[in-house]
C-alpha cells in the first residue's frame, strides 16, 4: 500500500524513501562469505562484480576503465569528457585540482566548451579495447544522433545512454529528438540508458529494447539537483518502483529481463546490498572509485552537472583519497566509515542474510529505519 500524505488540502504526496532509510533484516539462515558469488550477467558478458565505474572525468580515464575491468567490473567512459576533448588532458586536470571552489563551475564551464573531437573517441575506446576488458562508453541524449557511428566503429561491447533524466517519449519543438526504440532495434549493440525515477517512464524506456535502465536522477555526491530544480528522487523507493516495472514488463514481453543499475546515492559499502535488496542488480559507483588513489581527479569529485553551460546542478567537491582501487573494492580495510572494501560488505551481508547469489539478495526483507549517526 502507497503512503501518501497531505501536504495541504490541495495536494497530496508520496512518501518516499532514500537508502539511508532503509535496512536489510538477517534471515533464519547464514552462509560462509567465502561461499557467496557475488557475479551477474548482463547480454552476453559475464561480471564478477554488480559494479559499473560512472562516467565522469574526476573517476573513469582511459587507464582506470581498464583497471577496473580487469578487477571484474565494468568502467564507463564518459565520450563527452576531456578525453574526446583533449589530446592531452593532463594539464587540464591539474588546472581543475588547483581552481579555487567559487570559480570552478564557470572554469568548468570554459574547459568543457571545447569541442569533441570524434577521432578520439576511436582512440580511448581502442586503447580500452587493447587490454581486453569489456568496452563500455557513454553519450549523453542529445549527443547520441551526432557520435554513435564513431563510437559503434571502434566496437564498443556495451552503449550506455545516460542523461540526468532519459524519457523515451521526449519532445522538443526545435529539433527532431532522438526516437530511442528506433535506435536500439538497429544498433547491434546492448544499450544501457538513463536516468529514470519513476514507474513508467521505466516500463516505456524497458519497451525501447534496453537491455538495462539506470536508477537515479542528477547525479549523487557532486550535485545540487534538488536546491535548483526541486527535483529529487530518493534511491530506495526509485529502485523499488522500477523494479516493480521490471517485474511486469518481464510479463508483457514473455520473459524478456531487463537489468537495473542504481546511478547516485551509493555513497558508502552498505548502500551497494541495500540498493540490491530494493530491486536493482548492479550499481554505478562514482565518488567511491574518485576516492582511489589512481583516480584522474586526485580526490576531486565532479560530474557533467558541474559544467552545464546554462544551469549547473553540481560543484567540484573535495571526497579525499582513502585507498587503490582494489582496496576499495576489495579490501582489506583499516576504516570503518564504510568507503573501502565495498564487495567485501557485499559478501558479508550476503552471508548474514543466507544468500549464495546476487540477485537471490533482491528477495530480502527490510525495514525503514532513519539512520541517524551520533
Amino acid at each position: 500500500m502507497t503512503e501518501t500524505i497531505n501536504i495541504g488540502r490541495g495536494k497530496q504526496a508520496r512518501r518516499a524513501y532514500s537508502l539511508d532509510d532503509v535496512a536489510i533484516v538477517p534471515s533464519r539462515r547464514t552462509r560462509d562469505p567465502e561461499d557467496v558469488n557475488t557475479s551477474w550477467q548482463i547480454d552476453a558478458y559475464n561480471v564478477d562484480i554488480p559494479v559499473l565505474g560512472a562516467p565522469m572525468d574526476s573517476a573513469m580515464s582511459p587507464k582506470n576503465v581498464i583497471a577496473l575491468g580487469k578487477l571484474g567490473g565494468i568502467g564507463v567512459l564518459d565520450l563527452e569528457g576531456l578525453w574526446t576533448r583533449y589530446e592531452d588532458p593532463e594539464p587540464v586536470y591539474e588546472e581543475i585540482r588547483g581552481l579555487p571552489a567559487r570559480a570552478s563551475n564557470r572554469r568548468l564551464q570554459e574547459i568543457y566548451a571545447e569541442p569533441i573531437k570524434p577521432e578520439l573517441i576511436g582512440q580511448r575506446l581502442s586503447q580500452i579495447r587493447e587490454a581486453g576488458v569489456v568496452v563500455a562508453g557513454k553519450l549523453s541524449p542529445q549527443r547520441t544522433q551526432q557520435y554513435w557511428r564513431y563510437v559503434v566503429d571502434a566496437g564498443v561491447d556495451l552503449f550506455v545512454i545516460r542523461g540526468t533524466t532519459v524519457s523515451a517519449e521526449h519532445v522538443s519543438s526545435r529539433a527532431q529528438p532522438l526516437n530511442l526504440k528506433r535506435f536500439i532495434y538497429e544498433l547491434e549493440v546492448p544499450v544501457i540508458v538513463g536516468g529514470v525515477a519513476n514507474y513508467n517512464a521505466a516500463l516505456h524506456l524497458m519497451r525501447t529494447g534496453a537491455a538495462g535502465v539506470l536508477v537515479g536522477f542528477g547525479g549523487g555526491a557532486a550535485h545540487s539537483t534538488r536546491q535548483l530544480l526541486g527535483i529529487h528522487a530518493p534511491m530506495a523507493t526509485a529502485i523499488a518502483d522500477i523494479a516493480a516495472a521490471r517485474r511486469d514488463y518481464l510479463d508483457e514481453s514473455g520473459g524478456r529481463y531487463v537489468h537495473i543499475i542504481a546511478d547516485g546515492g551509493i555513497g558508502l559499502s552498505g548502500d551497494l546490498p541495500k540498493a540490491i535488496a530494493c530491486g536493482a542488480d548492479a550499481v554505478m559507483l562514482g565518488a567511491a572509485l574518485a576516492r582511489a588513489k589512481e583516480a584522474p581527479g586526485s580526490g576531486w569529485h565532479w560530474g557533467s552537472e558541474a559544467y552545464h553551460p546554462e544551469v549547473p546542478r553540481g560543484h567540484r567537491v573535495h571526497v579525499g583519497t582513502v585507498g587503490s582501487m582494489e582496496e576499495i573494492l576489495f579490501g582489506p580495510s583499516s576504516r570503518a566509515d564504510g568507503t573501502v572494501n565495498y564487495i567485501g560488505s557485499l559478501r558479508r551481508t550476503m552471508a548474514t542474510t543466507g544468500y549464495l547469489e546476487v540477485k537471490e539478495l533482491q528477495r530480502v526483507d527490510m525495514v525503514v529505519a532513519p539512520y541517524e549517526p551520533h
